[in-house]
């Protein structure tokens, strides 16, 4: 049942279980109600909202596709690894992209899929054209990849010096905008698949990028950087319109509302920032996350709520009425960036090497990886209900103190070839030997335990 805040005041005092979105006392008469979306096991690396239905997607850390009605989450599931994008054509339809190389097709109706082969690496944005026949991808593999809706063999876009990060169709669906590590931000003629021009270069590489202006042509693109710039260029003339940099470094995250009349950026040190697209005046800067990154930005369908997604695994959505009325409230630090003096050894390198992808416990959390509770005479790949790599499902490895040690001595890739596991290493005997001993002390079963 949705919350109901009081008429006057909503205390938006939301503890997650990890880093810290900042919340405070919000006014609720007459604006949208703040309110979270809890379930990923993971970072929330991308989110879209539906202009038909003003469902939420989201795309996790975790390997999986969130879709939200009323806050509660249908999950897809089909990614090896983690998702890092994802993009609805339709009220039922959308795809993701993620860090096995794969674009997935999804019907949310009945969770059927296709799978979108080609990249060779990871899959850093997407994004759907006009017409909704057509999706562009963008890959670390330096290309960008075109790919019929209906079907058929996909064309790539090649040019650039190194990976992709983002693209954006033009308003007519003629042209593509792409932007990339190399630091350029390129203008393709999509009818004769070729380069046009170089809209703007800058000294490091662009990570996101949103178009916009009145009528039925884009007049301006903006773009945030690795270097920590917001910039607005000019796209006829390329002329540099406006600047903005905080000294917060990198902008990760970037959204346009659906009438176009805000930009809102997001950044590596945890602040959100909504400018008016009018007269580019800063409407509001603002601390959202006390530790790690916002990933991602979204507004909702009538754009009178920004959602936003970071290092924690929950969705914030905060009223925009409200964005300046907010002061700082940390939540709980998680694991992975507790401060080094706070741990044992053996927790440390857990929290470094493992505790982004699994859990302790007997619930899995929806993490990454498999439950390491009770893990200790435990043969690999039999936890029921888990993706397993073919590799590890048809193991005969049975973990114990000795095959943990050559697991990090080793590293995944070549203990277990195949295997989706990260490839890490922990080349000191003793950050083994403690590492060790913290799972067995901490993934030992309860009094009871049937797992």
């Amino acid at each position: 049942m949705p919350f109901q805040p009081d008429p006057v005041w909503l205390l938006a005092r939301v503890f997650g279980p990890a880093a810290g979105f900042l919340l405070t006392l919000v006014s609720a008469a007459g604006s949208a109600d703040f309110q979270t979306l809890k379930g990923h096991g993971g970072p929330v690396m991308d989110i879209d909202v539906s202009l038909e239905t003003g469902q939420v997607a989201t795309a996790s850390f975790d390997n999986s596709v969130g879709i939200w009605k009323d806050r509660v989450p249908q999950w897809l599931e089909g990614h090896a690894a983690a998702v890092k994008v994802v993009q609805f054509l339709d009220g039922s339809h959308l795809v993701s992209g993620g860090d096995d190389n794969e674009l997935i097709l999804w019907n949310t109706h009945d969770n059927s899929n296709r799978v979108l082969e080609g990249h060779t690496a990871k899959i850093m944005g997407l994004a759907v054209s006009p017409d909704k026949t057509m999706i562009a991808s963008a890959s670390w593999d330096a290309r960008v990849g075109l790919w019929p809706v209906a079907g058929g063999e996909p064309a790539y876009l090649a040019g650039h010096a190194a990976g992709v990060n983002a693209v954006a169709f033009s308003k007519d669906g003629r042209q593509l905008y792409s932007a990339s590590v190399d630091g350029s931000i390129k203008l393709w003629d999509l009818a004769t698949q070729s380069e046009k021009r170089v809209v703007d270069r800058n000294g490091f590489g662009i990570n996101v990028i949103a178009i916009g202006g009145e009528g039925d042509r884009e007049s301006w693109i903006a773009y945030g950087s690795q270097d920590g710039v917001t910039r607005i260029v000019d796209i006829e003339t390329g002329e540099r319109l406006h600047d903005f940099t905080f000294e917060r470094r990198p902008i990760l995250a970037m959204a346009v509302s659906p009438d176009g009349s805000r930009l809102a950026t997001g950044d590596g040190h945890g602040y959100i920032t909504v400018f008016d697209t009018t007269s580019w005046a800063l409407e509001t800067d603002f601390r959202a996350a006390l530790k790690g990154p916002i990933w991602a930005l979204a507004f909702s369908k009538d754009g009178d709520v920004l959602h936003a997604g970071g290092i924690e695994n929950i969705v914030y959505s905060w009223p925009l009425a409200d964005l300046a009325t907010f002061d700082p409230m940390a939540t709980e630090t998680p694991q992975f960036l507790k401060q080094p003096e706070e741990m044992s050894n053996g927790e440390r390198q857990f929290a470094r090497k493992c505790s982004i992808c699994h859990a302790l416990t007997g619930d899995t959390a929806r993490k990454a990886g498999p439950t390491l509770h009770n893990i200790f005479g435990r043969r690999a790949g039999t936890i029921l209900g888990y993706p397993y790599s073919a590799t590890l499902s048809g193991s005969d490895i049975v973990w114990s103190e000795a095959t943990i040690d050559q697991l990090f001595l080793d590293g995944p890739d070549h203990y277990i070839p195949g295997s989706k596991m990260p490839m890490q290493r922990i080349v000191e005997q003793q950050d083994r030997d403690d590492l060790i001993d913290y799972l067995k002390s901490a993934t030992a079963p309860s009094e009871g335990d049937t797992q």
